[in-house]
């Protein structure tokens, strides 16, 4: 992020071939929508947003729904702070868009945190001569609240995970839309394997929300089920810390198995990542989605 005088804000991502320009007076009558507080964003903000942004891509593309975060974090953090700065911003990612990588809420911590600390909100704890700095934890709660804003504006219903881990790093637990901090998680060697398929978190996980409505006797066991591995999980994980072993290993596998079926089973699957499975299966590995599935990327747990 770097100062303009100009007049304008500026909005560059090169992974998406996307470069905007807005004048600032054009921005300020979207402000009229926004409050100090900074309640979760309405659908009607945006709606408004998106099409302020849509440009010549479209309503609903990419490029679309990330300027409208953009935009959206920007007049948020404009509001709070009573003044709309002209500057260019630049992200650029290696992580592949839309392969269920958490590219979009690394997107939005990054802006949350560079537009936080450009008005002054939070501070530039980077001193002169350091390569590593860190905010106060309150500063990082203050960003992870922003940042969860852009990803309701990018995603819809997001449960918060992925702009967490973003914004703290580390390995954590959600459960009932509580998160914490898991202490003790070992070092696992993973294959990852994109398939270049691209979905929308937002659309997949709908469909899973229809088939919950339509089938809530089968869904329901099947999603408990899901639960039920994941604490299985975080107990092998924890006991791996202190002296891992083959059976851990044999047990996370079938963790693996078991959870791909099941995602397979609540319709987030994709014949390209059953592939990768078939594959890797014939090479005594196991495999499974991550993120929303439909496509995006897999994993593949590699023993030492």
């Amino acid at each position: 992020m770097t100062p303009r005088q100009d007049g304008r804000v500026s909005l560059q991502l090169p992974n998406l071939g996307s470069r905007l320009s807005w004048e600032a007076a054009e921005l300020r009558p979207l402000l009229a929508t926004f409050s100090v507080e900074l309640p979760p964003p309405s659908a009607e903000q945006v709606e408004k947003l998106k099409e302020f942004a849509g440009g010549d891509y479209g309503h609903e593309a990419v490029q679309s729904v990330a300027a409208a975060a953009f935009l959206y974090l920007y007049l948020s953090v404009a509001s709070k702070c009573g003044v709309l700065p002209t500057v260019d911003i630049l992200v650029w990612s290696e992580l592949p868009p839309g392969a269920g990588l958490g590219s979009s809420a690394a997107y939005s911590v990054c802006l949350a945190g560079a537009l936080l600390s450009g008005c002054g909100a939070i501070s530039y704890p980077l001193q002169e001569g350091q390569e590593v700095a860190r905010w106060t934890k309150e500063e990082l709660d203050m960003i992870n609240r922003l940042a969860f804003q852009g990803e309701q504006v990018i995603h819809g219903n997001p449960s918060g995970v992925d702009n967490a881990v973003s914004t703290c790093g580390g390995a954590l637990r959600y459960i009932s839309g509580k998160i914490s901090v898991l202490k003790r998680v070992p070092t696992l060697r993973i294959l990852l394997t994109n398939t270049k398929v691209p979905r929308s978190t937002k659309l997949l996980v709908a469909g899973v929300k229809d088939k919950l409505l339509k089938f809530p006797t089968i869904m329901e066991p099947m999603l408990t089920s899901m639960d039920a591995i994941s604490r299985e999980c975080e107990g092998i994980l924890e006991a791996m810390t202190g002296d891992p072993s083959q059976e851990h290993y044999s047990r996370l596998e079938d963790l693996v198995d078991i959870n791909q079926h099941l995602l397979n089973g609540i319709g987030v699957g994709h014949v390209l990542l059953d592939r990768v499975c078939q594959v890797t299966s014939s090479h005594g590995l196991h495999s499974k989605l991550t993120g929303a599935g439909g496509g995006g990327c897999a994993i593949t747990l590699l023993r030492p």
